[in-house]
């Protein structure tokens, strides 16, 4: 077995439920965040597992910091005997926690083997938020590619294929992108107002 062989299944999207949400930036009025999406070092392990059992190992090197700044962590991932590193930290609420930043080590060395990859090109969201709670009113949602193939909506993967190719052939002249943009818009708001116009909901209902 070597990493080309399984590099699909490391990048693979993880299941829904998986992936949780934290704020990177909350508005100085308190009501609204900016959400990112991230996976825990479990779940990471778990992927590794699955995919390449017995096949991987993480050394880490771990570092107190200095006062008032958290502590850091270098780690080395090797996977079918290819090794990648990197530097992970605890986040500003895990400050003084070396496993936090052990962690986030073992994360960020396994992106450069795909796993979570896909997660940094997720939209960033802002949203409403509950001060309160410290959480979201309502958790931004996954789009479809960014599911596995087993939660996407049917006939999803089509469209999203139709979607890649119709990117492959666009224009590179930004005024013609524009234009191309304009006209995209107007075809969406076409299809929006007939799908809400009372007729077409009344034909829904039967």
């Amino acid at each position: 077995m070597t990493y080309a062989q399984v590099k699909d299944r490391l990048a693979a999207p993880f299941p829904a439920a998986r992936v949780a949400w934290k704020p990177q930036t909350v508005s100085r009025d308190r009501s609204s965040a900016l959400m990112v999406a991230f996976v825990d070092a479990r779940t990471v392990m778990e992927r590794l597992d699955d995919v390449c059992a017995g096949e991987w190992s993480f050394d880490v090197k771990l570092s107190p910091g200095q006062p008032g700044q958290p502590p850091t962590a270098r780690g080395r991932l090797t996977v079918l005997g290819l090794t990648r590193s990197d530097v992970g930290e605890a986040d500003e609420g895990e400050a003084g926690t070396l496993k936090a930043a052990a962690s986030d080590a073992l994360k960020r060395c396994a992106v450069h083997f795909g796993v979570g990859r896909y997660l940094y090109d997720l939209p960033r969201t802002w949203v409403a938020w509950d001060e309160g709670r410290r959480a979201p009113l309502d958790p931004p949602r996954l789009p479809e590619w960014a599911l596995p193939e087993e939660e996407r909506t049917p006939g999803a993967a089509h469209v999203l294929g139709a979607l890649d190719a119709l990117r492959t052939g666009l224009p590179q002249d930004v005024g013609q992108l524009r234009e191309v943009y304009r006209h995209l818009r107007a075809a969406l708001d076409t299809v929006e107002r007939a799908a809400t116009a009372p007729e077409a909901t009344a034909s829904l209902r039967l």
